[in-house]
């Protein structure tokens, strides 16, 4: 595809500053006019929303503009990274609707790393430190003081050749024996005062089992495996902007290191740094995230309250929401704090293209039409969907006994109250206009508390849906109701946001400041005791029994739903997604 096609393209929306660099890297030939991209998760907990974001850039640019995006999996810390991690983020991505070009592993390249390593030492350009990570920190100095060089700094190649291979044997001591890249300790950015290139950690690697005993660097294994792969396009957040500059030359030692020095800057991975997504009310730190899990503060990694991917999944939001969500936000080179209202919208507009119609009661409370055959029972027609006619329709059972909403029913009615009343007149959905008896004619019974336990009404049989009576005028609202007889008994869940600080990370490290205590005591403090409710004895029509889970569905008159992975034809559970209004 070539500039001009990608432009018709895109021209329906405005470029990005990502998109914008991309044409003009692609229009100049660079990199032979290739374009590769690649998503580079560490594997030590559930992907979140802000993830998703990086995978709608990352996978969409190579798409927009036909080039490729690999997952790479930046396995650099074997201390924190599992199997099922893995397995979770390859799931999350392709639910959300991309596919990578391959998979491949930071420790794909661990031996070329360490090959690379050497020659650097023997280049002079790199050396092993002995000394604690508390001096080495010291040594650096300020940004506004030169660092100090290494007592170790200049020692001969050999004794560093050696000293580097004794750190993979298995008997250094991690924290005793590090090596470092020779750059300039009193340069300007700090992260060039000899970096870090290799630790010791002496731990099993779930991939290469104990072969490696030191381990590379972030910044060390990043840039390379870019451009091991053949990435040409880097997007990284905002925090890498300082790491650029020492990213640009690690790549270009590699590229000495291969031999490939001529037209180095035609011909290189590029990196782009792009805002992180910030949501309202959202903690995003994995750290964070784990110590929820882990202290049962949440029921797991897919809570629907928890800001994962897999726990917007539970939630019911689609992924075609989240994308839409993504692309009104956009990408821009400052944070902001989004508004979860935001997001909340586009799942609204989504959902209400996509949602099956049902119908559900979740505070019953029982009508009775007292001019209702007893024992007959009618099935009638309801829309399954109104914005899609090819979703078609559904039967519905209706009888003489009926559940309503609790709330839809007063004994006394306020001056502006629409609904069911003694005296009062509703339209039932897709069914009749009933009327509550006058006062007078027993219009309800109550228990011994005063609570209302059935409402006696009348039906006008000549009003049914479809029938010329249904065009009667009333100033009674249309309400919701289930068959009691046929109904089925539903547990649902209702969320609420999981944090009371508008900002929590911020809050978070306020309270920890203040009270000098660990993140779970101070998120404990943080924590929304209202964020779930459950509801027992809901009742939803029979259509819903046999949906598959995570289905779409809008409950009338009251929010977005779907159904709970682990709900069961015997025991229905569903999940709130979002209410039909901000």
């Amino acid at each position: 595809m070539d500039i001009k096609e990608t432009t018709e393209v895109t021209e329906k929306r405005s470029l990005n500053f990502i998109e914008q660099k991309v044409e003009k890297d692609l229009a100049e030939g660079k990199n032979g006019g290739r374009l590769q991209t690649r998503f580079p998760p560490e594997p030590n907990g559930y992907l979140h929303i802000g993830h998703a974001k990086a995978i709608a850039l990352d996978f969409g640019i190579a798409k927009r503009y036909g080039g490729i995006c690999n997952l790479r999996f930046d396995d650099t810390n074997p201390t924190k990274e599992e199997t099922e991690y893995i397995e979770s983020i390859e799931h999350d991505i392709q639910w959300l609707g991309f596919q990578w070009d391959r998979v491949c592993y930071a420790s794909d390249y661990f031996q070329e790393l360490w090959d690379f390593a050497v020659w650097l030492i023997r280049q002079g350009r790199a050396y092993v430190d002995e000394q604690s990570a508390e001096v080495i920190a010291q040594q650096k100095g300020t940004t506004t003081k030169a660092g100090t060089n290494s007592p170790f700094r200049d020692r001969p190649v050999e004794e560093n050749l050696r000293l580097f291979e004794f750190m993979n044997s298995g008997q250094a001591t991690p924290g005793t024996l590090v090596l470092r890249a020779k750059i300039d300790m009193a340069h300007p950015n700090m992260l060039f005062r000899d970096p870090l290139l290799y630790r010791v950690m002496n731990i099993p690697h779930i991939r290469t089992g104990n072969k490696w005993n030191a381990y590379p660097m972030y910044d060390f294994t990043h840039g390379q495996s870019d451009y091991l792969e053949g990435v040409t396009h880097s997007l990284c957040t905002l925090e890498f902007v300082e790491h650029r500059p020492l990213y640009d030359l690690f790549v270009t030692w590699m590229k000495e290191y291969k031999g490939e020095t001529d037209n180095i800057e035609d011909n290189r991975p590029r990196q782009t740094e792009f805002n992180k997504l910030n949501l309202s009310y959202t903690l995003m730190s994995k750290r964070n995230l784990l110590a929820l899990v882990k202290e049962g503060l949440v029921s797991g990694w897919d809570d629907p309250r928890m800001p994962t991917i897999c726990g917007f999944r539970r939630r019911g939001y689609s992924p075609e929401s989240i994308i839409k969500f993504i692309d009104k936000i956009g990408y821009t080179t400052y944070d902001a704090l989004n508004e979860m209202a935001l997001m909340e919208s586009a799942v609204r507009e989504d959902l209400n293209s996509r949602a099956l119609r049902v119908s559900a009661v979740l505070d019953p409370v029982k009508v009775i039409i007292t001019n209702y055959p007893e024992g007959k029972t009618e099935q009638l027609t309801a829309v399954n969907n109104p914005e899609n006619e090819a979703d078609g329709t559904h039967i519905i059972d209706f009888g003489r006994e009926l559940w309503i909403e609790r709330d839809d029913f007063m004994a006394v009615p306020e001056k502006k109250f629409m609904r069911l009343a003694p005296g009062k007149e509703v339209r039932l959905k897709n069914a009749y206009i009933i009327k509550c008896n006058e006062e007078g004619e027993h219009p309800f019974d109550v228990d011994a508390d005063g609570r209302v336990t059935a409402i006696y009404c009348t039906y006008d049989p000549e009003s049914r849906s479809g029938m010329p009576g249904a065009n009667r005028k009333i100033k009674g609202k249309t309400l919701h109701w289930v068959s009691c007889q046929h109904a089925v008994e539903a547990e649902v869940r209702l969320y609420d946001r999981l944090w009371n600080a508008e900002n929590p990370r911020d809050e978070l490290a306020a309270i920890r400041e203040a009270q000098d205590c660990d993140a779970v005591t101070a998120m404990k403090q943080m924590i929304n005791p209202d964020s779930l409710h459950v509801l027992k004895h809901c009742f939803v029509e029979e259509f819903v029994r046999q949906m598959p889970p995570l289905s779409y569905l809008q409950f009338q008159r009251i929010g977005y739903f779907n159904v709970d992975p682990e709900s069961t034809p015997d025991h229905l559970i569903f999940n709130k997604t979002v209410g039909l209004k901000s």
